[in-house]
């Protein structure tokens, strides 16, 4: 029903009376890009989509384009190095100017903005390849302010030079610090601003375009975001956690497409014919002729590599260690579905003593709340989803670890599905409401899980942290709300809204579609012989929001843990109730459902237990000490450039880390470690994880029978 009411509208908008864009200024000194027609009528259907079927339905108007103007201008230039402020003057022309724009389809300011932008930044580059080449004195008392947030823009070019100057000296006495000679240090600094000026002039009308809708879109709220054609595929790339191609990831090293690495089970991987380290300069599809592809953007030569499972790709390789010179090989691959593994739900076993007693433990880490719809749609049985995973996952550490207890691990899980979300959670509960759902009609939906039974009823925990948003909230919260677990961790993010995944391409009739493809065509944007479908995109629309089961919104106020831990992430700074635009917190009626247990008498205990280790815990204390030190570090904006005072400092940091490393390596009996030495991955320590299995070991003593019996627990809470 949604997608006949979009295109309704969607059409209607393209067939209405246009009126003519506006001549886009040029700028001198720079290839001008420009906007197309695809462009064009996206713009036009994104204002129509949020004026109507955005949560706020905000009107875009003289208000939200004044507020579009400032974060567009602060998105290409928030630390105020490029624009001048003569340049930031002639823009308030555009301030009250770009909602009709938008809603006509013009994109003619915001681009010559662009180009302003990319004339400067090629002007600021261009002098700072000449400074590189200088001789600086490093003995000076001088100093670079590299946060220049809060300053005024710059009212001149020879101003604006002698930041620049402050800046290249910085990063010229970083590398001389490194030990490295001052002569290889210029050649160094000569090759990174190269690349950088290399990788402007690769800038397209989608790039531009892109930067555009983010402000505009973000504008509105945080999470309505717009997703030119190749975002979009990568977002459901990722969503999916797989994708059809080679099977190996893929970088740009001075011009050249270098393989990064190669991902187990592929088609790259199972011929053998491919190392990481190898290098592509040229792809062809089957039998087709060869296309050279040096000096591509790497998404343009990733497209041409990726492509349908069962179809062949040929590559032109030089091998890793080879001259560039060296007579390439060819190899031929068919290319098949790559599953992601490495983003996907891992587990481990850990054993612990607690109250005397070893228990073990199984932790699931779960990065995301995937799943692969069109897997799914398709009727594919063994299709990608979190839930899925997990519960594999789940029977493994029940039956073959014979583990006590489970541990969910949502750190920095940012989230995803929401229906994997409430299917999750019914791993843990029996049947009942998980989430509830508020529409843009403010009726109320309540989502629950109605698969009888679960696939693990023993004790339970969830660690979370700042960055858990989201499809995260909805099931800690739900875990915490039915008394199911104890949830460990920081404050989460706050993220209580629900996006809607809209691809733009499939609301627009195919009559339009012919005509635009026409125009395309006719503007050379499609090489003869090639697919003419013009691609639109995706806009990921937020809809909706939800609520706990208790009627209460995670929006701005997040989960709070039953245990809580001090948050590195900067609780000021990162959350949603850091975000300008958006929604309120509120709550509805409480949903009609029956915890577990009550797990409050439990918590006031499992508390006092954490603050007794906490007061004598080595490394609770550091990480209070971190935070502190951080927070002192957040209010800097300024670098000394003096080589001594500066080395001298860095010395001063450095070893003080490496002491408290030692330190903490001697309080768990490993021996410690000299400057410069790596630390392996076996001895790394997460003292969060740590310290919350301590909490769950806390925890079945506490459930247990044979000791004081602090929680009453459902038939279906012990294994």
């Amino acid at each position: 029903m949604l997608k006949k009411i979009l295109l309704v509208t969607f059409t209607a908008a393209v067939l209405a009376c246009q009126a003519s864009p506006k001549v886009q200024p040029l700028v001198k000194g720079v290839n001008n890009i420009v906007p197309d027609e695809k462009q064009a009528l996206v713009c036009k259907e994104i204002v129509t989509l949020i004026e109507n079927y955005n949560y706020k339905k905000s009107k875009i108007n003289d208000s939200i384009s004044s507020l579009v103007l400032d974060k567009y201008i602060k998105d290409l230039d928030p630390y105020k190095y490029y624009f001048l402020a003569s340049d930031i003057k002639e823009f308030e022309k555009f301030r009250f100017e770009l909602d009709d724009d938008f809603r006509n389809g013009d994109l003619s300011a915001p681009f010559y903005i662009f180009n302003v932008y990319l004339k400067r930044y090629n002007e600021f580059i261009n002098f700072a390849l000449t400074q590189a080449k200088s001789k600086f004195n490093f003995n000076q008392e001088d100093s670079y302010t590299f946060d220049r947030e809060k300053m005024p823009w710059a009212s001149s070019t020879v101003s604006l030079n002698n930041i620049w100057k402050k800046r290249v000296k910085y990063e010229l006495v970083n590398l001389k610090i490194a030990g490295t000679p001052e002569e290889k240090n210029a050649e160094t600094l000569t090759k990174r601003y190269t690349n950088l000026k290399s990788q402007s002039a690769k800038v397209n009308n989608q790039d531009v375009f892109q930067t555009v809708m983010d402000a505009f879109t973000e504008t509105i709220d945080p999470h309505t975001n717009y997703f030119n054609p190749v975002n979009a595929q990568a977002f459901n790339e990722d969503m999916a956690r797989s994708f059809e191609g080679i099977g190996a990831r893929l970088q740009l090293e001075n011009e050249v497409l270098k393989i990064g690495e190669i991902i187990p089970g592929g088609p790259a991987f199972k011929s053998k014919l491919l190392s990481a380290g190898d290098r592509i300069i040229g792809v062809a599809q089957g039998d087709a002729e060869f296309e050279d592809i040096i000096g591509w953007r790497i998404e343009s030569s990733v497209a041409k590599i990726k492509g349908p499972k069962g179809t062949r790709v040929r590559l032109k390789i030089i091998p890793a260690g080879q001259e560039m010179s060296a007579k390439p090989v060819i190899i031929e691959l068919v290319r098949e579905r790559i599953v992601m593994e490495d983003q996907s739900a891992k587990k481990k076993v850990k054993t612990i003593q607690s109250n005397g007693k070893p228990y073990k433990i199984g932790v699931i880490t779960v990065p995301g709340f995937y799943a692969d719809f069109k897997a799914a749609r398709a009727g594919d049985p063994n299709y990608k989803s979190t839930t899925r995973d997990v519960r594999l996952l789940i029977d493994t550490l029940k039956n073959r670890d014979k583990v006590d207890a489970i541990v969910m691990d949502l750190r920095a899980n940012g989230g995803g599905s929401l229906v994997e979300a409430i299917d999750l959670t019914g791993l843990f509960i029996d049947k009942g409401p998980v989430v509830q759902v508020k529409d843009l009609k403010s009726s109320i939906d309540v989502q629950e899980d109605t698969n009888a039974g679960v696939a693990w009823s023993g004790p339970f925990g969830v660690m979370v942290d700042r960055l858990s948003a989201s499809a995260s909230e909805i099931f800690a919260g739900a875990i915490q709300d039915y008394g199911r677990g104890i949830i460990m961790g920081t404050q989460t993010y706050g993220k209580g809204t629900v996006q809607s995944s809209i691809d733009m391409t499939q609301l627009v009739s195919p009559n339009i579609m012919q005509r635009l493809a026409a125009l395309v065509n006719k503007n050379g944007s499609v090489a003869p012989g090639k697919d003419a479908a013009p691609q639109l995109g995706q806009i990921n629309l937020t809809m909706a929001k939800f609520y706990r089961v208790t009627g209460s919104s995670t929006q701005h106020k997040g989960v709070m843990p039953d245990i809580q831990f001090p948050s590195l992430y900067p609780l000021d700074k990162i959350g949603e109730d850091t975000e300008k635009s958006a929604l309120p917190w509120d709550e509805v009626k409480r949903s009609n459902f029956t915890p577990v247990a009550n797990l409050g008498n439990a918590r006031n205990e499992l508390l006092k237990l954490h603050e007794q280790r906490m007061a004598k815990s080595l490394d609770y204390k550091m990480l209070q000490q971190d935070i502190a030190e951080l927070k002192k570090r957040e209010v800097e904006t300024a670098v000394t450039l003096n080589e001594i005072k500066l080395k001298a400092e860095r010395d001063s940091l450095e070893a003080k880390n490496l002491a408290r490393t030692n330190q903490l390596r001697a309080s768990r009996g490993l021996p410690a470690v000299k400057k410069g030495d790596k630390i392996t991955k076996e001895e790394s320590f997460d003292f969060v994880e740590d310290e919350s299995l301590q909490v769950m070991g806390d925890f079945m003593n506490l459930a247990n029978p044979n000791s004081k019996s602090l929680v009453k627990t459902s038939p279906r809470f012990t294994n």
